[in-house]
């Protein structure tokens, strides 16, 4: 097992080069500047705040700066945060990603992995059907559909029965307020339920008309215990290697949801990042959302392992 986790490791590194070259040059490619939208500055202005942050080097001095920079764990500043570094931009929003990632990741996998099971249960029958289709649904419409539909539902209009009135925040974070998660955890832990159940339920009627199942059954084993200690435990394999990237994903947070809503999580930054040609910034998004990929798929193969003991690493 060892082995094989230090080779993945080693060879995470040519990967994580790849990514950071790729994001520069395309950065660097697309066109306009951190700069351009500032009203227009005297020249000698304008080249002393190029020359500040090195912009006036040609793009490859620029990489090899960025690199060197990179390596003693500085992410640089942020061209239009003046007073923030990028270090300190994702110190402020990753935890506010991660905490909501996590929450809707949580939820997605006790409903997702409960639905799923439920239907390879009850195969080809109504309960099948209409967990399935439900899933289909999940799957089809985006978040930006569902975000602002819930968020009109729920924040302007509000739920009206025997007299009460309910409505929950519409947007904002107010310091991570168990109100104002509802609806964006909802949002991101809806696909990721339609897709974990569609995975589970395949994966469960596979392994319930296997020979071991067939042979625990055979024994007299009470039906639970089939499900839960031998048959679900295999069917979580699709799972397991699933979310490596989705909860790097959620951790590293939905560029649209904290949009929508307003919540200061790194994916707004991101975004904003983006638009302002904050090249800095988007570096280190995407540095830290690929180092988290990186990692949580390791992971995932490691319990791989763990769940199946068939698997063995060469």
């Amino acid at each position: 097992m060892w082995p094989y986790a230090i080779r993945r490791v080693l060879g995470a590194v040519p990967t994580l080069f790849i990514i950071i070259a790729l994001t520069f040059f395309m950065m660097h490619i697309a066109p306009g500047g951190p700069f351009d939208a500032q009203r227009h500055l005297p020249p000698e202005i304008e080249h002393n705040v190029r020359a500040a942050y090195n912009l006036d080097k040609p793009v490859w001095e620029q990489f090899a700066i960025y690199l060197g920079n990179l390596l003693h764990g500085d992410l640089g500043p942020s061209y239009k945060n003046h007073d923030f570094t990028v270090t300190q931009l994702i110190e402020v929003g990753l935890p506010v990603s991660a905490r909501l990632g996590l929450s809707a990741i949580i939820l997605a996998v006790v409903l997702g992995i409960s639905l799923g099971t439920v239907a390879a249960l009850h195969q080809n029958k109504a309960t099948d059907y209409g967990v399935m289709g439900l899933a289909m649904i999940g799957i089809t419409i985006p978040t930006f559909v569902t975000a602002p539909v819930l968020a009109l539902v729920f924040g302007i209009y509000g739920l009206h029965f025997f007299g009460f009135d309910f409505f929950l925040p519409a947007g904002g974070w107010n310091g991570g307020a168990f109100a104002n998660m509802i609806l964006p955890v909802t949002v991101l832990a809806l696909p990721q339920i339609a897709i974990i159940s569609r995975l589970v339920r395949g994966s469960m009627v596979e392994v319930l008309r296997s020979n071991y199942v067939r042979t625990a059954r055979a024994k007299g084993l009470p039906n639970h215990i089939v499900i839960f200690r031998h048959a679900l435990r295999a069917a979580l394999l699709p799972v397991v290697s699933y979310l490596g990237p989705a909860i790097a994903g959620l951790l590293t947070g939905s560029l649209i949801v904290e949009t929508i809503f307003g919540i200061p999580g790194i994916g707004r930054y991101f975004v904003e990042g983006a638009i302002n040609r904050d090249y800095t910034l988007v570096m280190g998004v995407v540095i830290c959302y690929a180092a988290f990929v990186i990692v949580l798929n390791l992971v995932a193969d490691i319990l791989y392992a763990l769940l199946d003991p068939r698997v063995r690493f060469a």
